[in-house]
This record gives structure tokens, sequence and C-alpha cells, in this order.
């Protein structure tokens, strides 16, 4: 194989500007897919992909095109879209020399345009602007144009101006691919292996199976490797590529992307984003890989049949391998027994995992979740970290209660500073200062307690700046903070699961915003239940869930009314009873409720 005929890309746009249908028209296009099989969205493969027609996992494929008589194998990966799924994209672009950028006529450049070509540059890629959706009715491609230089810098004078959908001018797509794209220029057989492992999943007939970038060397089937940075052991049961069919292989060269069967058991010993090479090879660099990925958003997720507690952690684990965004903790909770604390990269994100692991494991889950780590200092000079308030000592023994803060930087256009600013002060933000990066973007830089930004803080700032905001944030420590654990009592017996650690100041709005919301979400019984807010001993706020009521005296005509009194004496006796007896169940969309009640105020 020449490797002055490999190119290595990306297609990277905003959600829904046509990403897996330029990849469909490319596998069409290059005879990699018959007619008779082919379809929309091809490499979409997740049943949840298609059903809401969006990316979720990067894939990856090999195919072969011919210009001027020459054959190249061009190694695409399609990515997502939806800024949930970014981590997906920086593997992606690892894994690259250049990236297509595309934008929607009928819509111009969009915030996840910006972010994606940004990481691009991040990783030095050579980036060939495309315009798609010329051939609709509410096309601009000169508005188009300008927006993609003002905004991005980038000259696209020389667009390919395509229709994904019906293939129009998309041979200018191939021909660009081939002369702009660089070849891999350290792909050098005979070299020493060093390979990039970007992404893996489990496959439940051949295991855990990995992708890799051949950066240098060959891999074969058989060989013995080393993850250098994890220094963990593997060996090749065999090697290929897909276009699109998983089509085996002896070996995989320098330069090529391809998959690799281990025989590895142990989910946590592949290391995405590490370098994998030979055992016998002494000090070989690693590759540089990619920033890991930083949750914006925490949740509590508890089977809710409790026996299958362990195939919601192997569930996990294997949602993990083709997602390694995903980070988990064990945890446990008085009411709903043992359960996870789950990270994710968004709501969509959670949204999407919690569906993965009932469609793909039959494992209905609740999904709840818990306060940040907290640090108690206790009147006896101890210090103890929790994370669940059901862990909270009694209120006697507590000296101080310390909270966890983050620096945070918001980057944003300066027409949305000042809202941004407004809801950061909202969120007992602390400003520290603004940078103006350029013309059009800022950064704000605020310190604020991370309970503060584990829910919906990221949805809210991209709600804000209509998509266009982004944030970061690395953790500065702990502080002193004046909070309380508000108890939410349901017929008189607390529920752990919906506890909060809430500001002092905030407490009393909070618990009657909560008791409200869960007057409307716990159905009636046959008896009274009260709904009530605790700090400690003292009841701030109540709400009451009246009894169904039925009119046992309807069937009665006549007679003494003493008749009608014996009734509904009985009655009573009979609901006093039930009282003390009768369980209240709490339905899922409880937590929910006292989560986002928590965040809003």
């Amino acid at each position: 194989m020449k490797k002055e005929n490999i190119r290595n890309f990306s297609i990277i746009a905003h959600i829904d500007h046509g990403k897996s249908t330029l990849a469909d028209r490319i596998l069409e296009m290059s005879n990699s897919v018959s007619k008779r099989d082919m379809k929309a969205q091809l490499l979409d493969t997740m049943d949840i992909e298609r059903e809401r027609g969006i990316t979720i996992k990067l894939n990856a494929v090999q195919v072969k095109y011919t210009k001027d008589g020459e054959e190249y194998i061009l190694n695409l990966i399609d990515t997502p879209g939806h800024v949930d799924f970014t981590y997906e994209v920086s593997r992606s672009l690892a894994a690259s020399e250049g990236a297509l950028l595309l934008v929607d006529s009928t819509q111009g450049v969009q915030p996840q345009t910006i972010a994606n070509m940004y990481l691009a540059l991040e990783n030095n890629l050579e980036i060939i602007p495309i315009i798609n959706k010329v051939d609709m009715d509410a096309s601009d491609v000169e508005k188009t144009k300008k927006d993609m230089y003002d905004t991005l810098g980038i000259d696209a004078s020389n667009a390919p101006l395509i229709s994904a959908k019906t293939g129009l001018n998309v041979n200018q797509v191939f021909d660009q691919i081939i002369d702009l794209i660089p070849y891999p220029k350290n792909a050098i057989d005979n070299a020493p292996l060093r390979a990039l492992v970007f992404d893996s999943y489990f496959d439940a007939y051949k295991g855990i199976i990995i992708f890799v970038r051949i950066e240098e060397g060959t891999l074969r089937k058989g060989d013995k490797l080393k993850f250098i940075q994890h220094n963990k052991e593997i060996e090749v049961v065999s090697v290929g590529i897909n276009n699109p069919k998983e089509v085996e292989k002896k070996y995989l060269e320098s330069g090529e992307t391809g998959w690799v069967v281990t025989n590895v058991k142990d989910i946590k010993q592949v290391a995405i984003g590490d370098t994998i090479t030979h055992i016998e090879n002494e000090e070989i660099e690693a590759l540089p890989g990619y920033k890991p990925s930083k949750p914006m958003v925490f949740s509590g997720f508890y089977p809710i049949d409790t026996e299958k507690y362990k195939q919601l952690e192997e569930a996990l684990d294997k949602i993990s391998l083709s997602d390694s965004s995903l980070e988990y903790e064990k945890e446990t909770s008085q009411a709903l027994g043992f359960g996870f604390r789950v990270g994710f990269l968004g709501l969509l994100h959670m949204e999407i995992i919690q569906e993965r692991v009932q469609r793909e494991f039959n494992i209905p889950v609740i999904a709840t979740a818990p306060s940040v780590i907290y640090k108690i200092h206790k009147t006896n000079k101890e210090e103890i970290f929790v994370q669940n308030p059901a862990q909270f000592p009694d209120r006697g023994i507590i000296e101080k209660i310390e909270e966890p803060y983050v620096r945070m930087s918001i980057f944003s256009p300066q027409e949305y500073v000042g809202k941004l600013m407004e809801y950061a002060h909202s969120k007992r933000g602390v400003y520290i200062e603004m940078e103006i990066l350029s013309n059009q973007m800022n950064s704000l830089i605020y310190e604020i307690p991370m309970a503060e930004i584990v829910f919906d803080f990221f949805n809210s700032v991209k709600s804000i700046s209509k998509g266009y905001a982004s944030f970061d944030y690395e953790p500065i420590g702990y502080r002193r903070g004046d909070l309380v654990k508000m108890e939410i009592l349901v017929a008189g017996d607390s529920v752990d699961a919906l506890s909060i650690i809430v500001e002092k100041s905030r407490a009393y709005y909070a618990g009657k915003t909560i008791c409200e919301q869960l007057k409307d979400i716990i159905p009636k019984h046959n008896f009274e239940v009260p709904i009530q807010a605790a700090i400690g001993s003292k009841i701030i706020s109540r709400e009451t869930i009246k009894a169904y009521r039925k009119d046992v005296t309807a069937g009665l005509y006549g007679g003494d009314i003493s008749r009608k009194k014996k009734v509904l004496s009985k009655q009573k006796k009979g609901k006093k009873k039930m009282k003390m007896i009768g369980r209240v169940e709490v339905p899922q969309e409880a937590f929910v409720t006292v989560l986002k009640t928590n965040n809003d105020n």
C-alpha cells in the first residue's frame, strides 16, 4: 500500500447539517456498498440513533476511491453533532489528518460548527469547508460563505456546493480530500509499533474489540502488545477493517485505521486514548491522546429490581467501553438500595445512557441525583467526606460543612455576557474577571460551588446563549458554606433519596416548592398522605394529599340517622388502620422533580 495514497479524515458539523448523509454518499459513490444494501444513516448502527435521527457513536470505515487511474484508501470517521457527544468528536480527530467541516446553507454557522472547528485546529488538522443542502429553497450560499469567513475565519470561496441527499457535486468532495488532506507522513511499516486506541466496544461473541490508528509499525494477528501508559498486556486474536462490513486481515499497516479483537476479559484493562506497542519495545514514547472528559451532569442510577444490581454494573462497564466519557462509582440509598453515581456530559447523554441500559440489557432503572461530595467537620475534630445526604451525621455533632468549589470559565459571544453573568450570580458564583478573546468571544471567570453546576447549569447556559456559549471548570478545593440537610417526609417516613443539601437562606422556599410539586406527582391513596420538608426536627413546610372519598352511605335509604353514623364510624376506623400500615409508593419522576427544584433555587 502506497502511504502517499492514504487519507484519514473525519466529518464534523452541527447537529442535523448532513454528516451521516454525506457519509452515506461517500460509501455509495465509492462503490463500497451496493445500491441494494444502501439505506439512510448506514453508519448509525444503534436503533436509538435511527429513531432519533442523530449520531451518538463515532464509526470508522475504510473505502477505496480511484482518481486519475490511481487507487486511494480513505479512512473515514463519522462523528456525532450534538454538544453532549463532543468527546466522541475529539477522539475521532485524534486519529485523523483532516476534517470535512460541513455547514448547512439554510442555517449557516451554528454553535457546534464553531466548537468542532476549534477542536480540529487544536489537533492541527487540514480543514475542508463544505456547504450542504444547496438544492433547498431556503438555501443562501453567499450568506453562508460570509458567515464562515466572519465567524470562523475560513475562506469558503472554493468550498464544494453539495447536496449530500442527492449526491450533487459530492465528487468534488472526493477531489478535495485527495488533493488537500495530507497523507500520514510518519507511516513507516518497519518502525517499532505505535498505535492510538481511540474507541472500543463489547461484542457478545468476540469479547472486547478496540479501534486503533496505526501511527508507525505493523500490527499482526497473534502479536503480544502492551498499553504504554497503563502498562497492561494484551494479545491480538484477529485484526481487520470495516468497509462498512467487517473484513478480517492478516495485519494492519502504518497509516491504517482498523479494529483489533483482543484476549482481554477484564473491561477495566482497556485504556482509551493510550498507545499500544509490542511488549518487547522499551522506552517507546506514547502518542499524544486527548484531554479526559469532564462530567457536566450527575445522576444516581438504581435498578428497579434490586436483584439486578450486579447486572447493572456489568451493563455500565460494557457501555463505558464504547463511551469512555461515562464515569460512575458505587453508592447506596436507604430507600433505593444499591446503585451508582454516574457522571454525564449533558442531559441528552444521561437520557441516552438510561435508555441504552434498558434496551440493550433489559434493566429498568430509577434515575435520581445525589449531592456532590461534602466535607464535614465534627465537634470532636474528626473530618469525614459524604456524598449522600442520608449519610450526614446528626446536626448536634457537626461543627461546620464545607463544599467543593470550582474555577469556571464561560466562553460566550459578547451579546450574551450580561444574562450569563446574572445567571452565574444567581447560582452563588463569585466573579473573578472577564477576558476578551476576540472581537466576538469573551471568557467569564467565576468561582462557584460545584453543587450549582452538576445538573442543569450546562443546559441553562446553552439556553441563555442560544447554544453559542460553552464552559469548562477545574476543582479549586473546599470552602465553608451555610448549608443544612433538608429531609422530605412522605406519610411520616423520611425518603432519603429525596433529601437534599441546601443553603440555609433558601431552605424554606425550596422545601415549600418541593412539597407542592410532590403533591401533584404522588397519586392519591385510600388514606390521607402528608408531605413535609424538615430540617432536623423542625417542619418548615407541609402539603397534604387528600384521601379518596367514597360515599359509603349512598346505599342507605330511610331509617334512623344512627345507621349512617355507624357506617361512617366503621369507615373512619378502617382509614385510621390503613394509615398506620399503608405504604406510599413514590414515582420515579419525584426524584428528578426534587433535583430540578433544588437547582432552580
